[in-house]
């Protein structure tokens, strides 16, 4: 007898409702749950020297409000100073010189922040494969289209091929198109194989497939492999969200985490479920890359053990939303699920980090609903503003350098259309996105 949609979910305490649903129900399950498991086996771009920058590398932005970190009060009728891509300056304006005959945008009305991260996104689509031969144009398009354009100027690719993903930094970082900087995880380390359904169903790329890790020693070998060539962290599956829906062993995740930790580098996990997530941090991970709406709320003791851990987590609401969009009922239960995971989380004390999970199962780019749903989760623009900045700078290293506006500090900057003190929606209406003290986004007026 066939069951309700939700009776289904619910029923389905710590695995997946891919067992119980009706078939079509099934096939929009398989693509949530599956989506970004793919990947382990799988305005005008404005290039080099731009019109807002001098050979000297000198730019002055003037008349913003400024904020200048999450926790700082904001700069009203701002200044910020860059010389040779660095903060020089910052302060109200007539307490901060400026350089004579300096390139200099006038920001009045607008808001200017430290360079955004986007701590969970992927480069797995087939639109990237063959990164080193795609046209210059056509790549900074796509990158501008899903990153820059929403003042993306540090992002961290968690399940993409690779070899593919090391050429889309190179072309960045030699210069010859414009985007942010990227750290990799490489593909992903699976306990369970794919079924053919979802590699045929994908979008993604296609290569050789990867081996199933099934013990420490194939976890340590998939690990060194992985991270020799140069990545800058490891990202798992913690249980399959396929029948067995085996969970990985805690010797599995402690074998990952240790040689990454030995490299001083992260671990990811895709948590899947109670049980996922629940292995994953006595395992030692360092984030969980999404909530899991299939389990129900966190209770004291999933909280508990993600606090002891000192794990950060990257809700990703929207993909869920995003996925489930032709499933009202299932849609509007998980993203209850999910904000109040969220929303228990915060209340814990944890830290959260912003990521999307684009471009996996989820090509619409706009961050605007993400904002909105962690505002609904009890997040107040200074911890959605810490999440973008402060938060992924002091988890992965780099608070020396960047996060916030400060003299010395490199001068990665977005210039928002509007205040998100106001509307969180403003994180996502980017006037001009600067790497290194070069504008690399500049929004169509």
């Amino acid at each position: 007898m066939k069951r309700d949609a939700n009776q289904c979910a619910k029923s389905c305490e710590d695995r997946t409702p891919l067992s119980c649903a009706s078939p079509g129900l099934r096939n929009c399950v398989i693509l949530v749950l599956g989506f970004a498991i793919l990947l382990s086996n799988l305005s005008h771009p404005i290039n080099g020297q731009t019109r807002d920058s001098k050979p000297d590398g000198q730019l002055v932005l003037t008349g913003a409000t400024i904020y200048a970190s999450p926790t700082e009060n904001p700069i009203t009728n701002g200044v910020v100073v860059i010389r040779d891509g660095k903060i020089a300056a910052i302060g109200h304006r007539g307490s901060v010189r400026v350089p004579n005959g300096v390139a200099t945008v006038n920001c009045s009305g607008l808001t200017i922040t430290a360079g955004f991260w986007n701590s969970h996104v992927h480069f797995s689509k087939q639109k990237w494969a063959d990164a080193a031969n795609i046209p210059a144009p056509d790549l900074a398009a796509q990158i501008q289209e899903m990153l820059t354009r929403y003042g993306f100027t540090s992002v961290f690719d968690l399940g993409s091929p690779w070899e593919n993903t090391r050429r889309i930094r190179e072309r960045i970082e030699s210069g010859e198109i414009p985007g942010p900087r990227i750290r990799s995880t490489g593909e992903m380390l699976l306990g369970f194989s794919v079924p053919e359904e979802i590699l045929r169903a994908s979008g993604t790329m296609r290569v050789t497939p990867q081996p199933v890790v099934a013990n420490p020693g194939e976890a340590l070998a998939a690990s060194k492999k992985r991270l020799d060539p140069g990545t800058d962290g490891l990202k798992m599956y913690a249980a399959s969200p396929f029948s067995p829906f085996a969970i990985l062993s805690g010797e599995v995740i402690r074998a990952v985490v240790d040689e990454a930790h030995r490299r001083n580098k992260p671990v990811f996990v895709h948590p899947q479920s109670r049980g996922g997530l629940l292995a994953a941090v006595a395992g030692g991970v360092d984030v969980i890359a999404h909530t899991t709406p299939i389990s129900g709320p966190w209770d004291e003791s999933v909280l508990a053990a993600m606090r002891q851990a000192k794990v950060a987590l990257i809700p990703t609401l929207k993909v869920w939303t995003y996925l489930l969009r032709d499933r009202a009922s299932l849609r509007d239960q998980w993203t209850r699920t999910n904000v109040s995971q969220l929303r228990a989380w915060l209340a814990s004390g944890g830290m959260v980090l912003f990521g999307t999970d684009v471009d996996a199962g989820m090509d619409d780019y706009d961050p605007g609903e993400e904002y909105a749903l962690m505002a609904d989760a009890g997040m107040t623009f200074r911890q959605i503003l810490s999440s973008l900045t402060t938060a992924p700078v002091e988890k992965f290293g780099e608070s020396g350098r960047l996060g916030r506006i400060a003299p010395g500090l490199v001068a990665d900057l977005v210039v928002l259309s509007g205040d998100p003190s106001r509307d969180v929606r403003v994180f996502a209406a980017v006037r001009y996105t600067i790497r290194d003290g070069k504008v690399i986004y500049r929004a169509a007026r």
